[in-house]
């Protein structure tokens, strides 16, 4: 947004330039705006960036091991673990076996030369690394911001320890706290306004069809289905009670609500330190 404000700000008084009224203010505002607003964003999004990175690299350094079958989670911080374990995997020698949860993460493993495979060939996983939208201190999640849900509980599910990876804006008390976009539902299309109604009635809250943005229409996700964003007004007193009501609602496919799954949170700090949760 910053970024964005900064080029607008920009393009404007270039106009104002072109119209021949450029002054020696205006020329100083431009020197401003570049110095200050571009600067401060940028450092803001190398912080987080950073505590990206060093969360994902300390999380594959510590449990992916040679012969691993490991289970490949979606997202921004994912990125920089693929980027590390193609490392690893290149300078000693390690045979992984790579199981992704979304289309995303398929490319990230073809296009750093690693194997992949699947949950038919490749059913039991040592251990699966993925991302969050926000962690609370019972370790419980939410996922599905970037609609692969589905996919990566199920590969979550299949693996005996399960790691997640983030910066130090997903930690929270309680869910809720810092993730205000509400927790994702994956529902079959032709059921996502009795499901909707169902959400309201039952829990409370706003529920909500998630559009596209570079499409006309809803999101559609990897396995053909519509998300529904549920903004719950209290934090419930027992999550894993509630995600199984949901997912008994005719229509659902699954829910983001990931209880009592992690195993281990790396959190990546803003000064490139890691903060272990278990």
């Amino acid at each position: 947004m910053a970024g964005t404000s900064v080029l607008l700000h920009c393009r404007s008084l270039m106009w104002i330039g072109s119209r021949g009224v450029t002054s020696g203010a205006i020329n100083n505002n431009i020197s401003f705006v570049l110095k200050h607003s571009v600067r401060d964003f940028c450092s803001k999004m190398s912080a987080a960036e950073l505590a990206k990175k060093a969360a994902a690299c300390a999380a594959v350094d510590n449990h992916v091991t040679d012969n691993c079958m490991l289970g490949v989670g979606s997202g921004s911080t994912i990125v920089y673990a693929v980027e590390r374990l193609a490392d690893r995997v290149k300078t000693e020698n390690l045979k992984v076996q790579c199981v992704p949860t979304s289309f995303q993460a398929r490319q990230l493993i073809i296009n750093h030369g690693l194997n992949l495979s699947d949950l038919e060939r490749t059913p039991e996983l040592d251990v699966a690394i993925d991302g969050a939208d926000e962690v609370d201190d019972q370790m419980n999640l939410i996922k599905g911001g970037g609609g692969c849900l589905t996919q990566e509980k199920i590969v979550a599910a299949n693996a005996k320890y399960f790691v997640v990876i983030a910066d130090y804006r997903k930690r929270s008390k309680v869910l809720g706290e810092q993730w205000k976009k509400g927790v994702p539902i994956e529902v079959i299309p032709m059921a996502y306004k009795p499901v909707i109604s169902q959400l309201c009635m039952q829990f409370g809250g706003k529920a909500e069809l998630r559009m596209a943005k570079a499409k006309a229409g809803p999101v559609v996700t990897d396995n053909g289905n519509f998300i529904i964003d549920w903004q719950f007004d209290a934090v419930p007193e027992n999550w894993k009670s509630v995600n199984q009501e949901i997912t008994l609602i005719p229509g659902v496919v699954e829910t983001g609500l990931f209880v009592n799954m992690a195993k281990k949170v790396y959190f990546g700090m803003d000064d490139g330190t890691v903060s272990i949760k278990e």
